[in-house]
């Protein structure tokens, strides 16, 4: 059966867009990061993205969300928080690409997550790829092994792996907010959230970005808002194990930032790994889902 044809497509490609943005983000959330601390990165980033969906949200004449909705918005906006500064802090003592490989224990994870939160069942081919993504995620490390690191690199990877586990939370959380809120007002809530819970701890730690900083604020900023709408839109429009294994393509994307921005080394275990998980991406735009996902008017 034709890709085209299948009702996964274009959530399916909304999603790999919008990984391939947050990946590209992660470039620009590296180099602030190292330049003057994950929190000062992720406060900016979130204070001039709350900006931007402000501007967004009045465009769109969005409405004020209900005590429900905005519960769950409070709520995911601070389990994407604590993910956040975990791993920003992480990739700031790790290569990029290893960093993001690290963290794909978070949608293996999820898949078991979406069956016992959202009652999906769990079908084979989706675990058939993401296996076949974890295989690809196997091959890279272990060509890394013997490799030379920063003295604090085990700390790096450890946060990783911490903010991997909120990150598989976080995909479980990001279909609920899907399915009863729209995507530009997803953006706008998350930022407002984590910006408003930084700017608790600003009089001791915040610190003004340069000039020659802004630019990479702002389009950190402009990035993650793009690719949190594309995100939400896509997971209001297909179950969360089908788009889980998109994840993966972020090492790819990764690895291009990592090599052209901070002359992180692309070897033959790299594009092995890859090419694996290219293929499971592909297992799953082909899956015909027994039921579609269901699509509120606020998702719309």
């Amino acid at each position: 059966m034709p890709v085209s044809r299948s009702p996964i497509f274009l959530p399916f490609l909304a999603a790999c867009l919008g990984i391939a943005l947050f990946s590209v983000m992660d470039g620009f959330m590296k180099g602030l990061s190292i330049a003057f601390g994950a929190y000062n990165a992720m406060l900016w980033r979130t204070v001039t993205g709350s900006g931007i969906g402000i501007a967004a949200f009045a465009v769109r004449r969005g409405k004020w969300p209900a005590p429900r909705v905005l519960r769950l918005h409070i709520w995911r906006g601070f389990v994407v928080m604590v993910m956040a500064l975990c791993f920003f802090w992480g990739i700031a003592r790790v290569p990029l690409a290893e960093g993001i490989a690290l963290s794909f224990i978070a949608p293996l994870v999820a898949l078991y997550l979406a069956a016992v939160l959202l009652k999906e069942r769990i079908g084979g081919a989706a675990i058939i790829a993401s296996m076949l993504g974890l295989c690809g995620v196997g091959i890279i490390l272990l060509g890394k092994l013997g490799g030379t690191y920063a003295p604090d690199a085990p700390y790096g990877v450890a946060a990783i792996l911490m903010s991997a586990l909120f990150y598989a939370y976080n995909l479980i959380l990001q279909r609920q907010q899907a399915l009863i809120a729209g995507p530009t007002e997803i953006a706008l809530f998350q930022n407002l959230t984590i910006a408003g819970m930084l700017l608790l701890a600003a009089p001791w730690f915040a610190v003004l970005p340069t000039n020659a900083q802004w630019p990479a604020v702002l389009a950190s900023a402009s990035l993650a808002f793009a690719s949190q709408m594309l995100l939400s839109w896509a997971y209001a429009r297909a179950e969360a194990q089908r788009l889980l294994v998109v994840e993966y393509t972020a090492f790819i994307w990764a690895a291009i930032v990592g090599y052209i921005a901070f002359d992180e080394a692309l070897t033959p275990a790299i594009l092995a790994g890859a090419a694996l998980i290219v293929a499971g991406c592909l297992i799953v735009a082909r899956i015909r889902p027994r039921l579609a996902a269901p699509v509120s008017e606020a998702a719309v």
